[in-house]
């Protein structure tokens, strides 16, 4: 992939400026062997509400999601209901409901015609242009079937790169009642980037924070202000 000089992640940064985004788009080569999967959570039992329609800043978080896996790739999905977001785009359903993200990650892998995909969640705003770059490239340059940061003393599996056939694993293990992503990083198929690694290159473990209840959005809210 070849950048242009014009700075995207500013364009990013500057709170909706359509213009300006698209302009950015326009001159950026995007990851055409890279598929991007948003996964839009579950019920939001936590939250009272759909996570995916809250607004921050202003534009919904499946929006600003869209906007940031757009800018990163050609080939981007959600995984979702199709009733609530297939007037957004491509729009996947889990094979296996209700079993969390684990279920969201298999349906995507699933659905996939590439080797590199990038799973995000809905609910993770503070993800940055530079940190889905900087994931992939890491994923591009390993055999692993998984390349997964870890940061702020856990994994961050909703952000992370998936090789196609981590869907077989994902699928033994919803097939006998087991959800927990982590617990699938086999040792021999996973790649980790440390925390002392992210914290060089500059992202914080604040990069990854969720937004899963009415506190955590006004957490959010009050974060951006700053």
């Amino acid at each position: 992939m070849i950048d242009h000089p014009f700075d995207f992640a500013q364009a990013l940064r500057c709170g909706g400026d359509r213009a300006l985004v698209d302009r950015a788009v326009y001159y950026r080569r995007m990851h055409s062997d890279v598929a991007v999967f948003i996964l839009t959570g579950g019920k939001s039992t936590r939250m009272g509400t759909d996570k995916a329609f809250l607004k921050l800043e202003g534009r919904t978080l499946i929006e600003r999601m869209l906007d940031i896996a757009k800018s990163v790739a050609l080939d981007v999905s959600i995984v979702g209901s199709k009733a609530k977001f297939g007037r957004f785009g491509p729009t996947i359903e889990d094979i296996y409901p209700d079993c969390g993200p684990l279920g969201g990650i298999h349906a995507a892998l699933r659905a996939s015609s590439s080797e590199l995909n990038l799973i995000v969640a809905v609910d993770m705003p503070f993800l940055s242009l530079e940190l889905l770059e900087y994931v992939i490239g890491r994923g591009r340059n390993s055999s692993a079937h998984v390349v997964v940061p870890h940061l702020g003393g856990g994994y961050q599996p909703l952000c992370a790169v998936y090789r196609r056939d981590f869907a077989n694993r994902a699928e033994s293990a919803l097939q006998r009642g087991r959800f927990k992503i982590d617990a699938l990083f086999a040792e021999d198929s996973t790649e980790i980037i440390e925390e002392d690694e992210l914290k060089r290159r500059g992202f914080s473990e604040q990069i990854f924070r969720n937004c899963n209840t009415p506190a955590e959005l006004a957490e959010a809210r009050g974060h951006k202000k700053q």
